[in-house]
């Protein structure tokens, strides 16, 4: 069909060639024969309005006018139609549409025009169509960068379309931008008006600037307009906007004092171009020690190394995809941070030991230059050994160490001291002399031996010792006053309170006034306190006195707990017994024998200790005259400490007798009293 086309437009290039004969001046004649729409040169439709003009003196000849399309590539087209003459005429020509294509071919085509009257045919008129429906192929927009500056007005160039172009050619391009989404460059799909052509120039005409515009993203649409306004497909680009530095991060510095070599990371983000690294002129991240030369890394990230003792100064910049700087200007400064670095260790010495008005307290420096002292800690072992210091409460202030040495805690002998201090870097020293060099020993004891003295009784203890004999008891009555000889324990009954006292003097013998000594009470297991501390002061001669309160066995301890000068001192221990309280009584004096029983009831009264919930074991007894105490039955008291028991005479030999009666508390485990025995109680038969 392509063949068939080609051969009706040459057939009309040679009868437009051809001389034309000279025509008779009264031959019909068509003039002015124009196109009147479409109003371009090329059209995107099939239809064209022809319009012309006849001589109105000739009208009345003209028999009528015929029209015909050359160029039509395939049969079936009627070549010839026929009018009725007016003086201005107008027709609408639609060029045919292709039965095997279903389209009308694009191409020039040409309407002949002439008139006819009796006497024969006019000249003809010709006027060209030319029709273009076919799309270009798509038109690709790029940009020499993905982002730019606000300041920098984004520039849009625009790849040709493939060959072979629409038969048209390319008219220009139509181009819209829109924040964040695409926008059709024309309102129909398939074509693109003269006004909505905004490069018009033709196919060369490929570059467009958008101005300067705000922060942000956009898209920009292009699509290739053929010389008929048929249009491409359009073809989209982002073009980003990114007016804002990017943000920086220094890790690494700002911190306290390092004692070696430290790692900086600068560390940049951008959230609209980003940092992402592109090569040699994408985004990139510099840091600087010094004010030396910058170490460069694509992307966000960049690290250095910086030693050596002294206080490093840090810059770090970046530059992000849209080339928004930060630390390449004065209006943006880099973003600078500080590193600390002391690889030297302090110097360390006693400065101070065996005062000797505080020969426990130890002192010691630690002196540095740079970073300045910090911690440390003063230890200490018996000289000579291969054991570990054993370090020692140390405080620290504004370079000065200093510990007490608890050598009442140590056993006698040589001990050596070590010191080890810390500047702020953490460089560790360690010492175990003093400031002249002499090494830092010291023999325990230090302090001067304290002792206290500790027995029964006030500046003297009256003593009486007993002798029982059958039935009698014998007592010699003795004054003691040293507090070390008197006896170590005592035993006492219930609710009485017992005076106690002692010494405090050095191992001269010297007595110490006004020093401060505890009396330390340790109660038996099964009491409700477990011990007890009275605070009491030494008189001018060294000498103390206070009186126990009464309550559970005990034992009893004066502590005195040191000074500068002095040791620790501890007495010996005292054991005070305190007897059970018991309460007992009979229902009678006298009971009938084969009557009534007696009934005995008792009471433990024990506040300061508790009777568990199976009671405690009382133990009945009697006695005649002459003989001994005798059980007669073992009682179990109630939680209160209460008990009571009938007892029947029923014995004939019972009569006239008089019976002593009394109840006995034995020792018992968990019991904080010492045994005991009620008053007796005489009860007689009859």
């Amino acid at each position: 069909m392509r063949r068939r086309r080609y051969v009706g437009l040459a057939l009309l290039a040679l009868a437009l060639s051809a001389p034309c004969p000279a025509l008779a001046a009264s031959e019909p004649r068509v003039t002015n024969l124009r196109i009147e729409e479409p109003t371009s040169s090329w059209s995107a439709g099939n239809h064209f309005k022809l319009r012309w003009n006849l001589d109105p003196a000739e009208v009345g000849e003209i028999r009528g006018v015929s029209l015909r399309l050359l160029g039509v590539p395939h049969e079936g087209v009627p070549e010839v139609a026929q009018m009725e003459p007016r003086p201005e005429m107008s027709k609408w020509v639609e060029i045919p549409v292709d039965p095997n294509t279903d389209r009308a071919v694009p191409g020039v085509y040409t309407a002949e025009i002439w008139a006819y009257t009796a006497r024969g045919r006019g000249p003809s008129q010709f006027a060209p169509l030319r029709f273009d429906n076919a799309r270009p192929d798509p038109a690709v927009p790029w940009l020499d960068v993905a982002w730019y500056r606000t300041d920098v007005a984004p520039l849009l160039r625009i790849s040709h379309p493939a060959t072979p172009l629409p038969i048209s050619g390319i008219r220009g391009y139509a181009v819209s931008l829109r924040r964040d989404g695409a926008e059709p460059p024309c309102a129909l799909a398939d074509r693109c008006t003269l006004a909505e052509t905004d490069l018009g120039a033709g196919i060369d005409d490929d570059t467009i600037s958008f101005g300067l515009l705000s922060e942000g993203t956009y898209v920009a649409s292009v699509a290739a307009v053929s010389g008929s306004g048929m249009s491409s497909l359009p073809s989209s680009v982002q073009v980003g906007v990114d007016g804002t530095r990017p943000d920086l991060t220094l890790e690494g510095t700002g911190g306290g004092w390092a004692n070696g070599p430290v790692r900086v990371v600068a560390r940049a983000t951008d959230p609209l171009s980003g940092m992402a690294a592109a090569g040699a002129t994408g985004p990139r991240t510099t840091i600087a020690v010094d004010a030396a030369a910058p170490t460069v890394a694509q992307g966000d990230e960049v690290a250095a190394i910086v030693s050596g003792s002294g206080v490093h100064a840090v810059a770090a910049g970046a530059r992000d995809a849209a080339g928004n700087a930060r630390g390449e200007e004065k209006a943006s400064p880099p973003l600078t941070g500080i590193v600390r670095i002391d690889e030297d260790p302090p110097a360390v010495a006693f400065a101070r030991s065996g005062d000797p008005g505080d020969p426990e307290l130890l002192e010691a420096t630690v002196a540095d230059s740079l970073s300045g002292p910090a911690a440390g800690t003063i230890a200490v072992r018996p000289r000579g050994s291969t054991r570990a210091f054993e370090p020692l409460p140390t405080r620290s202030a504004e370079g000065r160490l200093s510990a007490r040495w608890d050598s009442d805690s140590y056993p006698p002998g040589s001990y050596e001291f070590r010191v080890t201090g810390h500047d702020a870097a953490g460089n560790p020293a360690s010492s175990a002399l003093r400031a002249n060099g002499a090494p830092m020993v010291l023999a325990n004891p230090i302090k001067v031996p304290s002792v206290v003295h500790f027995g029964f009784g006030g500046r003297q203890l009256v003593w009486h010792r007993c002798v029982r004999s059958g039935e009698s008891r014998r007592c010699h009555r003795e004054v003691i006053e040293p507090f070390g000889r008197r006896p170590p324990s005592r035993v006492v009954p219930y609710g009485r309170s017992v005076q106690v006292g002692g010494q405090l003097v050095a191992a001269t013998g010297a007595p110490l006034a006004g020093a401060a000594v505890a009396l330390v009470e340790t109660f038996d297991a099964g009491a409700a306190a477990s011990t007890r501390v009275t605070q009491l002061r030494t008189g001018p001669d060294g000498t103390f006195f206070a009186r126990l309160a009464p309550g559970p066995s005990r034992q009893v301890e004066a502590r005195f707990g040191g000074s500068n000068l002095l040791t620790r001192a501890s007495s010996r221990g005292l054991k005070l017994g305190v007897q059970t309280a018991l309460r007992f009584r009979a229902s009678a004096t006298r009971a009938l024998v084969g009557g009534r029983p007696v009934v005995f009831r008792g009471r433990v009264p024990h506040a300061e200790a508790a009777i568990p919930a199976y009671g405690r074991p009382i133990q009945l007894q009697f006695r005649l005259p002459g003989t001994a105490w005798t059980e007669f039955r073992t009682v179990q008291t109630d939680r209160a400490g209460r008990f009571e028991y009938p007892y029947s005479f029923s014995d004939d030999d019972s009569r006239g007798v008089r019976f002593l009666f009394r109840a006995y508390a034995p020792p018992q485990p968990g019991w904080p009293y010492e045994p005991a025995a009620s008053r007796p109680l005489a009860v007689s038969g009859y």
